[in-house]
């Protein structure tokens, strides 16, 4: 390996909070192997930063009527510290509206337009009618010409992973009113892709390191064709176009986006007072790149950002693309626009941050697609970590600190010693191998399987019968152990450094100085070892109330409203809550198709579904009932959240329907929220074994009377679910 690693980590659009997909797909493998590589000895540079500009940003500052800037300086915000809570060690996480990121942009820009690379072009773009402005391609979605997906996207499609233009959709429409768009001439810069199709070939198929998944991906494209791409776009938000004429355009988001690494690297070296450091990772042939990414992204790494580093010329290409595939919930993929997640900010506020990245170790798709749920995540956690690692630790130094109070001379080791520490000194070189592979997760495998070795050695031993009989022989036991327990800590130091770099710190080792070799090393004699406290607490999980917890309860949104002929009140609703919905809801003379388009909603989504004339209904909205007032959030939120009861979120059986006379004996309510209960229908009722917040106090909200008492309906970061008007205390829930 060389000296010296650059590690490319993908860009979060700042539109939203990051979830445990962004996390086990890119930060955390990238973190580990960052970690691993420094304590080889090697240079690392590891940046990443936020995705500020483009059509997710100013699609989520309109549906919240924020400006641009004001959303994204929000998430930077909350994404970083974030990180930061989780122990990634970047050099630096940076963000694309900073002014330095836009300099480099034009810069490169320009260099490519200087070095013949570009060149202007008139083409037809969408436009919505209704409006009245050119759309971004992800603004257009319609059906995907290769894989028959629907909801394709103008620029690329989730289903299938092919880059496409607005004009290849079918049915192409508008993604904010559904409208369908028209095309109209306009100019734009073009980056001569196609010209580059022989040199990234010959660069392609020299790869032989790289993941099978991202192979065959690119190769896709290859057998196409590559295809000149547009660098600019009719937009607001975004990086200036640095040529006259083009005031009123931006630099498309795609090349924005990937010299965020290249920006980051000068804006890194500048921050340390050596302007010139970028040029050791970027101009040093010797020095290696790696990108982690997802899988959608592949193409943009190991063609288009490749082909434009070729074009500017003097900077390296990727040495390895390690993409992951997808963090799957039930059927549905973590996705940020869908609402589908589970979020870091709600992670880290119940969780300590070791307890996330050993099970996010374990799931990260490497090769395939991985699931999460709940359940899994508290059995691993108390399994593996704790009672695997956590309870050897914890056996092994209290046992010294009470029987010997220092680390004891080893006498002559036996055959079961010396087969514990070679089976130390095989994972160690297994998990050396499979990490210079960039395979984080198969690296771990052996860890745990040592971990669960050397708690199977203590027990063989019995430590506590030999330091009865013969005290030398159960000196030799716990010498082998604590070179065990040492070697297995600086392995996890990459994966749960708060909890190893604890471990280290009680058995005299300073975490930020260890390298990964000493892991063989044995250990000394005569270190103290202070009396331990428990390295990790078991995940105690709250059950919900059984009557609470068959309902599958979520936010939505209204997507589509249509008033069904012959009905005097029924509407047909479209609702997504992570997947979309059939509704038909009795809200015609209540409000106006055109107030429902768009509002955030509660649904039942598991209610027995329904036929009201003619039209099936598949979820319930509720509302409280007079006057009618639909449950809203009371801010802004993404579709298909769960909405949970105080603390507790439902947890329904798959495929379990709940017939409706069996929610209407249950009893929900409007209520005013006190410091220690509820108000509702029979005056006031305490809530048991919740917090209520401070800022709920006071306030209306709803709550479902369980039969623990009141649960508080709400959603992530403390988000009340509310009537969307006033109603008095006590109004049912229908």
């Amino acid at each position: 390996m060389p000296e010296r690693i650059f590690i490319g980590v993908a860009w979060p659009y700042a539109n939203y909070e990051i979830h445990l997909g962004h996390l086990v797909g890119t930060f955390l493998p990238a973190d580990i192997f960052a970690r691993y590589n420094r304590m080889r000895g090697r240079e690392v540079l590891m940046v990443s930063g936020s995705d500020e500009h483009g059509t997710p940003i100013t699609l989520e500052a309109e549906k919240r009527g924020m400006e641009p800037q004001e959303l994204v300086d929000l998430y930077h915000g909350i994404i970083k510290r974030n990180l930061e809570r989780l122990g990634i060690s970047l050099d630096l996480y940076f963000r694309t509206s900073d002014p330095n990121h836009k300099r480099v942009v034009q810069e490169f820009f320009l260099r490519l337009l200087e070095n013949g690379w570009l060149y202007e072009k008139d083409v037809e773009q969408a436009f919505c009618p209704k409006c009245r402005r050119f759309l971004p391609d992800r603004y257009v979605v319609g059906r995907c010409p290769y894989c028959g997906y629907p909801e394709a996207k103008g620029d690329q499609c989730p289903m299938c992973g092919r880059l496409l233009e607005p004009q290849l959709l079918e049915e192409p429409r508008c993604a904010l009113d559904g409208t369908p768009v028209e095309f109209r001439e306009t100019r734009h810069f073009y980056f001569k892709l196609s010209k580059l199709e022989d040199r990234l070939k010959e660069w392609f198929f020299s790869k032989d390191v790289w993941r099978p998944n991202v192979l065959k991906y690119t190769e896709n494209y290859f057998r196409e064709g590559l295809r000149d791409r547009a660098i600019t776009r009719d937009i607001e938000w975004g990086v200036p176009v640095p040529i006259a004429g083009y005031e009123r355009k931006r630099i498309y988001v795609w090349f924005d986006a990937v010299i965020g690494y290249l920006s980051a690297s000068m804006e890194w070296a500048r921050s340390r007072g050596e302007p010139e450091r970028w040029r050791d990772f970027w101009q040093d042939p010797e020095a290696r790149h790696y990108y982690f990414i997802g899988k959608d992204n592949v193409p943009f790494h190991t063609i288009i950002w490749p082909g434009m580093l070729m074009a500017h010329g003097g900077l390296n290409l990727p040495y390895d693309v390690p993409a992951n595939e997808f963090l799957m919930m039930g059927k549905k993929r973590f996705s940020k626009s869908a609402g589908v997640g589970v979020w870091l900010t709600e992670l880290l506020d119940h969780f300590h941050p070791d307890y996330i990245r050993y099970y996010g170790t374990l799931v990260i798709p490497e090769g395939k697609d991985s699931s999460f749920s709940w359940a899994d995540f508290v059995n691993v956690v108390n399994r593996n970590l704790i009672n695997g690692y956590g309870n050897l630790v914890h056996r092994v130094l209290t046992f010294v600190h009470r029987h010997f109070g220092r680390s004891p001379e080893p006498g002559e080791l036996d055959e079961v010693d010396r087969e514990m520490l070679s089976k130390l000194e095989e994972v160690h070189g297994r998990m050396t191998e499979l990490l210079e592979r960039v395979l984080p997760r198969e690296a771990f495998k052996h860890w745990e399987w040592l971990v669960g070795e050397a708690n199977a050695y203590f027990n063989a031993k019995a430590p506590w019968a030999q330091v009865k009989e013969n005290p030398g022989a159960a000196g030799t036991t716990m010498h082998v152990l604590l070179t065990v327990v040492r070697g297995l800590s600086i392995m996890a130091l990459p994966y749960i450094p708060f909890g190893a770099s604890a471990v280290l710190r009680h058995l005299g080792v300073d975490p930020t100085e260890v390298s990964w070799d000493q892991a063989l090393e044995p250990f000394p004699a005569g270190v103290e070892i202070p009396e331990p406290t428990p390295l990790y607490k078991r995940i105690e999980v709250p059950t919900p109330p059984e009557d609470f917890a068959i309902l599958d309860l979520r936010v939505g949104q209204v997507t589509h409203v249509e008033p069904i002929p012959g009905a005097e009140k029924l509407y047909q609703l479209v609702v997504d809550a992570g997947e979309k919905f059939k509704v038909v809801a009795g809200l015609k003379g209540i409000y106006e198709p055109e107030e429902l388009m768009n509002r955030l909603v509660v649904i039942i989504a598991n209610i027995q579904k329904a036929k009201f004339m003619g039209r099936y209904s598949e979820a319930m909205l509720l509302a409280a009932e007079e006057p009618v007032s639909l449950l809203t959030p009371e801010k802004p939120v993404n579709p298909g959240l769960p909405v949970k009861g105080s603390k507790f979120t439902p947890s329904p059986l798959p495929g379990r329907r709940v017939k409706l006379s069996t929610f209407r004996k249950m009893r929900m309510e409007v209520v005013t929220i006190r410091s220690d209960g509820v108000v509702g229908s029979r005056g006031f009722e305490p809530v048991r074994d919740f917090e209520i917040p401070e800022e709920w106090v006071g306030r209306k909200g709803v709550a479902f009377f369980s039969q623990r008492g009141p649960l508080i309906l709400n959603v992530e970061d403390r988000v009340l679910i509310v009537p969307d008007r006033e109603v008095e205390d006590g109004t049912p829930i229908v």
